[in-house]
């Protein structure tokens, strides 16, 4: 018996589909993702509701409510220090401090999530600057080093440190890992300061508003330090650069004299 012969594909039907995935049109649903969540930010300013509005409750189930909505809020550009000083008003130093590194690690796997799938096809070759390239360089091939640095050091903002390394070739291990291990310190910083803040003159509050000062000198620093460092091209650049010689092996070899 004769097997049914295959139906013929619709050709409309594959070249709106190759449309649909191709990394352009990614790239735009991945704008109008962001365009949206900041202008749902500007219109509702979620940072309230989560400094000044959020039911007074204890509990675990509480606090990872916050975590999840914290999340939420870092991916749509809600600045991160409002959300600290927020988690350790309303639930203190410990609590607040789990709440707030569980949402940053959950908005940090957002963002990377978005920018992966939606960004990087399209804004890979892209990456022509000598600045770019070295800043991609350096997240692929030292991704935890690097973010955890990043991390370290306040004054890379949250987001574009997150679609950076989306854009990059670094693994979601070491990013998530370098996240949650970088962010404590100025994390528990905000939190403590949030937590101490009817308090002003309380030792607690004072270290954690010099431990912020001192951190942003210090990233100030390293920052004018580095610059140098993504001025010189990598070996990598230099690599991309050189002219590739053409010709089979045997082509190349000298000619023996006869």
């Amino acid at each position: 018996m004769l097997a049914p012969a295959p139906r013929p594909t619709d050709p409309f039907a594959v070249r709106c589909s190759r449309t649909l995935l191709s990394p352009w049109s990614r790239l735009s649903l991945l704008a109008l993702v962001l365009l949206t969540a900041a202008t749902l930010v500007v219109l509702y300013e979620p940072q309230r509701l989560l400094a000044s509005g959020w039911p007074q409750t204890g509990g675990a189930g509480a606090v990872l409510l916050f975590g999840l909505a914290y999340g939420l809020c870092t991916a749509a550009f809600v600045p991160r220090p409002v959300l600290n000083l927020a988690a350790g008003a309303l639930f203190g130093s410990g609590a607040g401090l789990t709440a707030a590194v569980a949402g940053t690690v959950l908005g940090a796997a957002i963002s990377f999530t978005l920018g992966r799938f939606l960004g990087q096809d399209a804004l890979r070759p892209l990456l022509k600057g000598r600045w770019l390239r070295a800043a991609d360089g350096q997240l692929s091939r030292h991704g935890f080093r690097s973010m955890l640095a990043i991390r370290l050091f306040p004054g890379v903002p949250f987001a574009a440190a997150n679609y950076c390394a989306a854009v990059s070739r670094m693994r979601y291990v070491p990013f998530l890992l370098a996240t949650a291990i970088g962010t404590v310190p100025n994390t528990a910083a905000y939190v403590v300061a949030g937590a101490q803040a009817g308090r002003p003159g309380s030792p607690a509050f004072l270290i954690s508003a010099g431990f912020i000062v001192l951190s942003g000198l210090a990233a100030a620093v390293v920052a004018w330090r580095k610059r140098h460092a993504l001025r010189r091209p990598s070996p990598a650049a230099d690599a991309e650069t050189a002219v590739p010689v053409t010709g089979t092996a045997a082509e190349r070899r000298p000619v023996a004299a006869a």
